[in-house]
């Protein structure tokens, strides 16, 4: 395959995710071309094609994996659709950035791997907080020794609302659509593989969740290959904002990454120390490790270096996820080699 000199891009779907991708593509990442928006709503598309001066628009996506023009597909469709596009556009030659999770099926997933390796192309998954710059300095205080022997992991993730009731039924439930981003981040900051997990969960928060047979509120512990062990804490409603924090203990220190907040006003008075809220939610906390890591996509194919998350990294949560269910429904600790 040979490389451009500019990789021209075709977005599929228009949500939160897919446009924030058209926004940072066609004004933040010069060395990318969009070429194409893909979606089913048409008129959205239709408005950020005339927004971003973008020549395509289509609701079949058919149109970018055939176009010569596109190099490369973001695949920020529902996760439903996911298998089936990256599946064809391997097979085109396209290279393929998708939106977490690959599938909810194993078996799907392991197949569209083998053909994204036949077809030799890049294959990035979209799990954006390895690319937020606090995260990162964590994981360089662990690889330098800074903190020592790293012995416990914590991480904090909680949401300032539970999504839609219809987005729970079909999003595979909470460890698969929020904790996700959990297991991988735990994967990225220790850099090895967890082989034990033990979930205890309730509901605390919308018995609507309860009823469809999910859970809203979840502590989940993990043990790694190496011996470091973890612990995950997830609500699905912290009101006062999206709460992300992380800390790593290990035998020479300890390194933390708190809340950011909206704005850095503090206010001193009689009534005691006031101080701005975490951003409302994951586009306002994340956004600039949504650009870091679609310009890491763009520039892997330009440099023909391999994608920073690769498709391993995209399946490894997927099982940890399926563990954590396993676990909570049979109320003891779940080994991954019993996932697969």
């Amino acid at each position: 395959m040979n490389t451009p000199s500019k990789v021209g891009v075709g977005v599929i779907g228009t949500g939160r995710i897919g446009k924030l991708h058209i926004e940072h593509l066609s004004q933040n990442i010069p060395e990318a071309d969009l070429v194409a928006i893909c979606s089913l709503d048409t008129e959205t598309a239709e408005t950020l094609a005339q927004r971003f001066n973008t020549p395509i628009v289509t609701s079949d996506y058919h149109t970018l994996v055939t176009d010569p023009k596109i190099d490369a597909v973001i695949v920020a469709s529902s996760t439903d659709t996911h298998v089936e596009i990256c599946q064809a556009a391997a097979a085109a030659g396209k290279h393929i950035f998708c939106e977490k999770p690959i599938a909810l099926d194993l078996e799907e997933i392991d197949e569209t791997l083998a053909i994204v390796k036949e077809a030799e192309v890049k294959f990035q998954v979209g799990f954006n907080r390895r690319f937020d710059k606090n995260f990162m300095k964590v994981r360089e205080a662990i690889v330098s020794g800074e903190i020592g022997e790293p012995h416990i992991l914590r991480i904090t993730s909680r949401d300032p609302a539970p999504p839609p009731i219809e987005y729970v039924k079909i999003s595979g439930g909470m460890f698969l659509d929020m904790t996700i981003h959990d297991f991988d981040m735990a994967r990225y900051l220790i850099d090895d593989e967890v082989i034990e997990v033990y979930a205890i969960g309730g509901v605390r928060i919308d018995p609507k969740i309860g009823e469809i047979g999910d859970i809203d509120t979840a502590v989940i512990t993990l043990q790694f290959q190496n011996g470091i062990l973890a612990t995950i804490d997830n609500s699905r409603k912290a009101v006062y904002g999206y709460d992300q924090r992380v800390e790593v203990f290990g035998s020479k220190g300890v390194v933390t990454v708190g809340n950011l907040s909206t704005d850095t006003v503090t206010l001193h008075n009689d009534a005691g120390r006031h101080a701005a809220n975490p951003p409302y939610f994951f586009i306002e906390r994340y956004r600039d490790a949504y650009l870091s890591e679609l310009k890491a996509f763009v520039m892997c194919i330009l440099d023909n270096t391999q994608p920073p998350v690769s498709g391993i990294d995209g399946r490894a949560p997927v099982v940890m996820g399926y563990a954590a269910l396993k676990s909570l429904h049979e109320n003891r600790p779940v080994k991954l080699s019993e996932i697969g």
